[in-house]
């Protein structure tokens, strides 16, 4: 399927019908051969699933979180996960599930999605910050985090081997790592 750049995103939340293309998404960004294509492949990290159809559901589901799709022409092109959650700073909330269509990478719609991502939890839920988990051996991913604003914390959090639905880990380093960005939070 090609994807034009030149059409413009529209987002919507996720619902239950949403579900099988979602898992593909997310799959087709991280792992395996066909993640190579663009740049967030995790393939030398993990073997095995990023995700799974019912972990996709239960956030779908989640009473303080939306699910995000991102599409372009028709077509689904890229998603990501919010949840409200509570910090020291008062309202904030969790970025996840980001995924783009490796073949639309690098194009823009990363970018765009994150902006998206930011405005809304920052209307929604008044969140006066966007904290996010990174393996800490993506490097260039924590790069274009740092370029859009989000800071290392110094936060490290164990990568759960063992648990099968995380993938199926190929060095024994891997963790992960907490970035922070401050929001500015409009009144809800």
């Amino acid at each position: 399927m090609e994807i034009s750049l030149a059409a413009a995103l529209s987002f919507r939340a996720a619902t239950a019908d949403d579900v099988p293309a979602l898992v593909a998404l997310v799959e087709s960004a991280y792992r395996g051969e066909a993640s190579r294509v663009g740049w967030t492949t995790e393939a030398d990290l993990l073997d095995g699933r990023r995700t799974d159809h019912e972990g996709v559901a239960d956030l779908v589901d989640a009473p303080d979180g939306l699910v995000l799709v991102v599409e372009r022409s028709g077509g689904t092109v890229a998603c990501c996960h919010l949840e409200r959650r509570e910090s020291g700073a008062g309202p904030a909330a969790y970025f996840g599930m980001f995924a783009v269509r490796p073949e639309a990478q690098a194009g823009g719609v990363g970018r765009q999605v994150l902006a998206e991502a930011e405005r809304l939890a920052a209307h929604r839920w008044g969140a006066r910050e966007m904290r996010m988990t990174v393996i800490s051996a993506r490097e260039d991913l924590i790069a274009w985090y740092e370029r859009r604003g989000y800071r290392r914390t110094g936060e490290l959090q164990p990568f759960p081997y063992g648990d099968e639905r995380f993938g199926l880990p190929r060095r024994p380093d891997l963790c992960f790592e907490v970035l922070l960005k401050p929001l500015g939070a409009a009144p809800r």
